[in-house]
């Protein structure tokens, strides 16, 4: 098959991808899968492709003599994954903790010869050359889909062995950063979702004070804030002092937004909502049309199938003062009510409770179903005194401030990969210009 290609270095070639492949490694994984299991050998989807890397949440795992008749595609680590289905030329190398997993048949695995590093045909793949190649030759009949022939065919710049590694060094360098910022959010996230479970769902401040012990992790001025007991209520027990109430009574749902028709603002779609993570991908300008409208403050929850049970939501923090933004008609806007902070909101759509009771929730027909707003008003959470309340604002906002600053950071660093990118692997970019600029 012929590629028009644009020339390369002296010294540099072009290579088919299969000839830096083990012989007969190109290929795709599960074709059948049969029902998910919470309990089975985990497999890479689509889904679980972002930005370079695997995300771990929302893994389907399926029955271990299934996986064993794909055990070519079973992994073990240094592989190299491409999307061949549906979202194609997402690209991902397999780190040694998915050794054991396995892949979907809509995600190809690669496994480069010795002397090649799976970085660099990692790069190369998400290169704007080849992704224009491999969209140009994928078939769009029914659902996008890339060719294992065509694949194995396309054309790797490839330099000087000693060119490559100090070209795949640099954006090694910038991944590594990235990873760095995206592990740290994750940590500080889980500091604050373990924090809201334990003070408003476990209520453990409580329960230890009740036994005459200590709260763990806690100084003596916070744990002074907790009762030292539970009274009945209504709907249920509820520390001594607090309420039990619903969530329309400690939120406004879809708060009242004003947007002039047709007026430029800033838009937020489904797709650039993380299944992990409270931080936005992409907020671009567009006219006003139809859709939910927030302002800082609000969080984002996915109400639709399958957003929704794949965790789709967000916290807004990236507008102007007092600015409205607007986005999917598929988001519930959640604002809490004082005394509760407003990052709580986000922390409450990420419970799994909360979720799974919204998942329950759903109805419509299949493969439209939506949890209405109604029904999300019944949930019942617990409202702390306004003490308890500014006490978990002031440990949990830092940490949200924190995690805003590392995207931001985050997003600068992925830019600058995404530029230096084609011109170095196209040999464009002087080795000694790319080091200065990422130093």
């Amino acid at each position: 098959m012929s590629f028009d290609l644009p020339a390369l270095p002296d010294r540099w070639k072009y290579t088919p991808l299969e000839q830096l492949a083990q012989k007969n490694s190109v290929t795709y994984g599960v074709v059948q899968p049969g029902a998910a299991l919470t309990d089975g050998v985990p497999i890479v989807r689509v889904n679980n492709f972002k930005d370079g890397h695997i995300e771990m949440a929302d893994l389907m795992r399926i029955a271990p003599e299934i996986e064993a008749k794909y055990n070519r595609t079973r992994l073990q680590g240094g592989e190299v994954l491409l999307t061949v289905v549906g979202s194609v030329g997402q690209v991902a190398v397999v780190p040694p903790s998915l050794r054991g997993f396995n892949v979907a048949r809509a995600v190809a695995v690669i496994h480069p010869v010795s002397t090649i590093e799976p970085e660099w045909i990692a790069f190369c793949l998400r290169s704007p050359l080849s992704q224009h190649l491999l969209a140009s030759r994928a078939n769009t009949t029914v659902q996008t889909t890339i060719n294992l022939k065509d694949l194995r065919a396309l054309p790797i710049p490839l330099p000087p062995a000693v060119e490559r590694k100090k070209i795949a060094a640099i954006l090694g360098a910038i991944e590594d950063r990235i990873t760095l910022l995206r592990e740290g959010n994750a940590t500080l996230e889980a500091i604050a979702q373990a924090l809201f479970k334990s003070w408003f769902v476990d209520f453990d401040p409580v329960r230890a004070k009740r036994e005459g012990r200590v709260p763990d992790g806690m100084d003596e001025r916070t744990a002074a804030l907790f009762p030292n007991g539970f009274e009945g209520a209504e709907l249920g027990l509820v520390p001594t002092g607090w309420r039990l109430t619903t969530l329309a009574g400690a939120y406004e749902i879809n708060p009242k937004r004003t947007l002039r028709k047709g007026a430029p603002a800033p838009y937020v779609d489904m797709a650039s909502v993380s299944t992990v993570g409270h931080s936005v991908e992409s907020v671009v300008p567009r006219a006003m049309g139809s859709g939910s409208k927030f302002q800082n403050g609000d969080s984002l929850l996915a109400r639709i199938t399958p957003c929704l049970e794949n965790g789709k939501s967000a916290f807004v923090d990236f507008l102007e003062s007092d600015q409205v933004g607007w986005g999917s008609t598929e988001f519930v806007v959640l604002r809490p009510r004082p005394p509760l902070p407003s990052f709580h909101g986000y922390l409450l759509c990420r419970h799994s409770a909360f979720r799974e009771f919204a998942i329950q929730s759903m109805s419509g027909t299949s493969g439209r179903q939506r949890v209405a707003n109604d029904v999300l008003a019944r949930y019942i959470i617990a409202c702390p005194s306004e003490a308890v309340a500014n006490a978990f604002a002031e440990i949990v906002e830092p940490l949200q401030a924190k995690i805003t600053g590392n995207h931001t950071q985050l997003t600068v660093l992925a830019d600058m990969r995404d530029t230096l990118l084609p011109r170095l692997i196209s040999g464009r970019l002087r080795l000694s210009e790319a080091e200065a600029l990422v130093a």
